[in-house]
């Protein structure tokens, strides 16, 4: 767009009053600022990664640093060149700038409207043309209401379709009509909430639309929170917990210096399925935050690929199974499993050496085995014990002298040599590896569900029943409910390839300085006088400097092992106890927050929020409740509502705001195919979803159809449709599951529901 003589507004016929020269043109000035900088500062952004990435990478630290600034510069290039003149949100004016009715002699009050953008940007000059959302100063444009204007006269928000206005809405504090307000009358709705109420109409995409621009009061208050301790949003559907949870994350990033500061392992935030993360996205990197981690449970754990299904996975057969496995207590078998294997041992084990034999006691051993500290997990605590052991056989040897008494007498050990016969000695490393071996989390599983003495050694709360149904006879067929005791145990050993790999890297880095010690001797060989450059590589220090010890180090590093400063967790209802177990491993400061509606547990939640979670280990939450339904139409909530209260008569079933003006429709599952293919007819965005059981099979047609997904209940939560489809809702279960599952399937049309029923049956 040419920033000089286009205007950014592009309004529709019916619209045209608002694109009055009076009403828009300091926008337009404003917004040709803001494209001379955009183009400046992305030509600048440009050139500088382009050096930055010549720039040679060197050492160390210096590498590591080279990394972050063309992260850095990436990642502003990247948003910047997202957007463009759409970084801008929207506007707001106080009451005592020179625009507002107090004005212009407030002596605190800002030079005419402040622009709100999703990054922050300043001109040539050092004025600013956008402040970040995420700012102090921007949080009056998200949460200023008619009842506490928070010092703000008006306030407008804009509706940006490719790069142009399309429309926009102010929204007047004032009460006498002063200032622009009283221009304004007749052509921009006074409505505070018509912003969102009128995006709540727009069509759906397959990815999370972008609704920063019109956050309401109440979800910016929880987004602004602070990260200490566990935040739990609960709400109901529709209510935009999910915004909240993503916007949340990138305001934390960027106001908590503790998360931003952290290289790797700021933030994570947790879905409950695949769907989930594809619909979402997009969110985070629209907010200027590529880099955070997105996953399901399920993807922590590495074995979850075996897992059959590849998305649900498979459930225990057994209800009592499924229980048991869910219990928190499996921290205290796992790590009892695993000390199993820390005893030391109680016999005399003897050393052959080419000096002498010697004897490692039960002494020996315990005094080795005590120096594994605390914490540590089990494969990379064996270091330290075999550290130990050698050190207890070198003080056996202290004394020992060799040597030919004929010849020039008798002379100590060297260490080294003493150590490489050590370990070359097959009696002391097969007494070693039986003593602390390695290990892998499935093996401590499966032995649980395979060795009925070591689960009671293990599990000793467990009865000789539950035990007996524990066991089976695939010790290794994995399930979902399998997965945090899995990733329990590789949290507890650590990588049993980690020890591995560091001798792997001290040997490599070993005859790599044995290399440049030779090229040395070759070069100070040449110099006949001992000057010049090359005297400075007699010093071994220099000599071992000439190592690049980090070629040897650098691993790719699980990017989902943690630990991380703060954890985002959605559909939090369903998690399990041991479930929480595994996110609390990777978040020590228990920094969380903690999305779910107690209506949506498919297994039931029957505590408060703060009794389940200080079961599983937190020790402070606060609560914030959002209770408007902004998504689901009035006509659906209609129907919803004593669908889940006829199970749960306290839910808490938000308050729907906005009506679609479609009513339910009901038909046969026969009409499937039909249906659908006139919703598609002559429309050109929109989305649908065809909601079934698992057991329900689309024809090819149906699955063949563009912008329609078929889905069961549970992989349907946390999405939203505009037309949703429910195939028989009776299959879909009895008791709390079913009525769950019907009323999340239900509610996740933002237009018009169509409930289908078997074609024998009247409808």
């Amino acid at each position: 767009m040419n920033s000089l003589t286009t205007s950014a507004f592009d309004l529709p016929e019916h619209l045209a009053a608002k694109g009055d020269e009076a009403l828009v043109g300091d926008d337009d000035r404003h917004f040709a600022a803001i494209t001379a900088s955009l183009e400046r500062q992305i030509a600048e952004l440009t050139e500088r990664l382009v050096q930055a990435r010549r720039r040679p990478g060197g050492k160390g630290q210096a590498a590591m640093d080279r990394d972050l600034e063309v992260h850095r510069l990436t990642d502003r290039l990247r948003t910047l060149s997202r957007f463009g003149l759409d970084l801008c949100l929207g506007r707001m004016v106080h009451a005592d700038s020179p625009d507002g009715p107090d004005g212009p002699d407030g002596p605190d009050g800002p030079d005419g409207p402040v622009y709100i953008g999703r990054l922050g940007l300043l001109d040539q000059a050092g004025r600013r043309l956008l402040l970040d959302w995420r700012s102090p100063a921007a949080e009056p444009f998200f949460g200023a209401t008619h009842a506490n204007p928070m010092g703000l006269a008006s306030r407008r928000r804009y509706r940006w379709t490719l790069g142009r206005i399309t429309d926009y809405w102010e929204e007047v504090f004032s009460t006498d009509g002063t200032g622009e307000a009283g221009t304004l009358e007749g052509h921009a709705a006074l409505d505070d909430q018509s912003a969102f109420i009128a995006s709540l109409g727009s069509s759906r995409s397959p990815r999370m639309r972008d609704v920063l621009g019109t956050i309401q009061a109440d979800q910016d208050a929880i987004i602004r929170a602070g990260s200490r301790g566990a935040l739990v949003v609960d709400g109901g559907p529709g209510t935009g917990k999910t915004v909240v949870a993503l916007h949340r994350a990138a305001y934390l990033l960027y106001a908590d210096p503790r998360l931003r500061q952290r290289r790797r392992g700021g933030v994570l935030v947790v879905g409950p399925h695949q769907p989930y993360l594809v619909y979402t996205a997009d969110v985070l990197p629209s907010l200027g935050e590529e880099g955070v981690q997105t996953c399901t449970l399920r993807d922590l754990v590495p074995e979850s690929a075996s897992v059959p299904g590849a998305v649900d996975g498979a459930e225990e057969p057994a209800a009592l199974v499924e229980r048991l496995k869910a219990s928190a207590r499996w921290v205290e078998a796992i790590d009892t499993a695993v000390r199993f294997y820390q005893e030391p041992p109680t016999v005399t084990v003897t050393i052959t050496t080419p000096w002498s034999d010697v004897r490692l006691t039960a002494d020996d051993w315990a005094q080795a085995f005590d120096v594994a500290q605390v914490g540590t997990p089990h494969n990379e605590a064996r270091d330290q014990v075999l550290e130990e052991l050698l050190t207890i056989l070198e003080e056996k040897f202290a004394n020992v002298l060799v040597g030919d008494p004929d010849g020039d007498g008798y002379e100590e050990i060297p260490p080294e040599q003493l150590r490489a016969a050590l370990l070359r000695d097959r009696g002391f490393r097969g007494a070693f590896a039986r003593a602390w071996p390695l290990l892998d989390a499935p093996d401590i599983v499966a032995d649980l569900w395979s060795v009925p003495a070591y689960l009671r050694r293990c599990a000793p709360w467990l009865s000789r029943e539950e035990v007996g149904a524990l066991r089976r006879a695939d010790s290794r067929a994995w399930t979902n409910a399998d997965l945090p005791l899995l990733d329990l145990a590789r949290q507890r050993l650590g990588d049993p390839r980690s020890a591995r790999r560091r001798r792997q890297q001290a040997s490599a880095a070993a005859a790599e300085r044995e290399r440049m010690s030779h090229v040395v001797d070759s070069l100070l060989a040449a110099e006949d006088d001992y000057e010049g450059a090359a005297t400075m590589l007699v010093g071994q220090d220099m000599r071992d400097a000439l190592v690049d010890a980090d070629a040897f180090t650098r691993t790719d590093p699980d990017l989902l092992a943690g630990p991380f400063a703060h954890i985002v967790v959605d559909e939090a209802q369903e998690l399990t106890d041991v479930q929480w177990q595994m996110l609390l491993a990777r978040c020590p400061s228990r920094s969380f927050t903690i999305v779910g509606d107690r209506a949506q547990a498919r297994h039931g939640f029957t505590e408060t929020w703060r009794e389940r979670l200080a079961r599983v280990g937190f020790d402070e939450v606060r609560l914030a409740s959002l209770s408007i339904n902004y998504r689901t139409p009035q006509e659906v909530m209609a129907q919803a509502e004593p669908v889940i209260r006829a199970a749960l008569p306290d839910a808490n079933v938000p308050t729907s705001i906005r009506a679609s003006g479609l009513p339910v429709t009901r038909a046969a599952v026969s009409d499937l195919e039909s249906i659908l293919i006139d919703w598609l007819d002559g429309r050109s965005e929109g989305t649908a979803c065809v909601i079934g059981t698992a057991d329900f099979q689309p024809s090819e047609r149906v699955r063949a159809l563009p912008r329609v997904q078929v889905l069961t209940p549970t992989l349907a939560k946390g999405l939203e449709f505009d037309l949703v489809i429910l195939v028989d809702p009776e299959t879909f279960g009895v008791g709390i599951t079913g009525a769950v599952d019907r009323y999340v399937a239900m509610t996740r049309a933002t237009r018009h529901l169509v409930l289908l029923s078997p074609s024998d049956l009247p409808v």
